[in-house]
């Protein structure tokens, strides 16, 4: 039998370079796996922005209606294990090895050896199968249409959260490209939830709505009120659902509830049983870690991966707004692949100054070409040699105000790690 450590290993030496995009490796290893998705149902969640957090509360919404929830995200923060969960637990170690070792071998008699995405998406298939859950909440990787997810039937609900430019060079340059492909998870049918507030996304979504039959709701932000927001949580209405409350911080978090509560409310007109009292408590109890987190308190210090200009918007906003007047350090790591002079900008006008550090991914850019770059748009800026020196940096700069460390989630799992150890020490 394979160590944990050797099932990784496997799992991370499949890589996307050379395969063209499309379902038919998928297809081929689930069923020499004996189809294990054809004995599940989902809710099948894409978009731009917010799907992790949407997922998650769908996720905690129906384990509180009583039912056994997978749940299938990306990526990880501290332990891959995280991406395939059952009832809110990771896979354990020794149940990932042996589902390692029953798809290596059909993996291995596949002339088109499938991506290491598409490996993930056959262990989870497989993991939810043999858990016999009732429902599993999917998060799409890349895209829809020709995301490795998007080989399940037709889902009991499709959801489109908020969609911005973001993966350009794989799904297009324009928001009506992006929104295409996301709509792509439409299926015959089956009843869609979209976030909306995009017109040119939002015609695309209605129109392969109406071709394939299937009922669409785009979540009545009108509806949302605001009420109480602070660094607890915070509480809303929506739409006849008064006094919901959430512990994520974000300014953004109870509109992504919005769209899970219309997902849930098509589940029930589909026959699933969620009561109001299951959504709200599923709601107050929803964890999502790395999403506009606080880490700690005092200082302040929070972490978020916000990776992308559209994403980075709502940031600021909730920056704002829970610490207005206030000036932040921030810890920051930025993919090559994206916008990062607009991440930056919308960053700069409430920055101290910035830290910068390599994230632990070959797409990130280095510390000192950030640096570089932040002070070529006017922002001070120093880079660190690792996340724990950037952390304590950051903090030393801060001098007891605000620290946030923004721009990716490949860093989380080390920055959560180096905040804890910092206040581990100062206890001791």
């Amino acid at each position: 039998m394979m160590t944990y450590q050797e099932a990784l290993d496997y799992i991370h030496a499949v890589h996307w370079q050379g395969h063209k995009p499309g379902l038919s490796r998928t297809r081929a290893l689930l069923a020499a796996l004996g189809d294990p998705h054809k004995q599940l149902r989902f809710v099948h969640v894409a978009g731009t922005n917010g799907k992790g957090s949407t997922a998650a509360m769908l996720d905690s919404c129906l384990r509180c209606a009583g039912y056994k929830v997978g749940l299938f995200t990306s990526p990880y923060i501290i332990r891959f294990n995280e991406r395939i969960q059952v009832d809110g637990a990771p896979i354990p170690d020794d149940a990932l090895v042996r589902l390692v070792e029953q798809v290596r071998p059909a993996a291995a008699a596949m002339t088109d050896v499938p991506t290491e995405f598409e490996l993930i998406t056959a262990l989870g298939m497989l993991y939810f199968a043999q858990q016999r859950c009732d429902i599993v909440v999917l998060e799409v990787g890349l895209g829809g249409a020709l995301d490795s997810t998007n080989v399940i039937d037709p889902p009991a609900c499709a959801v489109i959260t908020a969609l911005g430019m973001d993966h350009v060079k794989e799904l297009g340059p324009t928001l009506a490209d992006i929104a295409a492909a996301k709509a792509g998870i439409i299926k015959p049918g089956s009843p869609v939830v979209s976030y909306g507030g995009a017109p040119e996304a939002d015609r695309v979504i209605a129109a392969a709505a109406q071709a394939a039959h299937a009922p669409l709701t785009v979540a009545d932000l009108s509806k949302l009120t605001l009420h109480d927001a602070g660094l607890e949580g915070q509480s809303f209405d929506y739409d006849g659902l008064d006094g919901l409350t959430l512990p994520l911080l974000a300014s953004y978090q109870p509109r992504n509830a919005a769209v899970a509560i219309e997902a849930l409310r098509a589940l029930r007109r589909r026959g699933w049983a969620v009561p109001d009292s299951a959504i709200r408590q599923g709601l107050a109890q929803v964890r999502w870690p790395g999403r506009f987190e606080l880490l700690r308190r005092d200082p302040p210090f929070l972490l978020d991966g916000s990776h992308n200009a559209h994403g980075m918007r709502a940031t600021a906003e909730s920056l704002r707004s829970l610490f207005p007047g206030q000036k932040f350090v921030f810890l920051v790591s930025i993919m090559a692949d994206k916008d990062a002079d607009e991440m930056l900008r919308l960053l700069l006008p409430l920055a101290k100054c910035f830290v910068t550090v390599t994230a632990p991914s070959p797409r990130a850019i280095p510390a000192a070409a950030l640096a570089a770059r932040i002070a070529a748009l006017g922002g001070q800026a120093e880079p660190a040699g690792s996340i724990p020196a950037a952390v304590a940096r950051a903090v030393a700069l801060a001098a007891g105000g605000p620290v946030a460390a923004l721009g990716t989630l490949y860093f989380s799992g080390k920055v959560r790690q180096a905040v804890a150890a910092a206040a581990a020490q100062e206890a001791s």
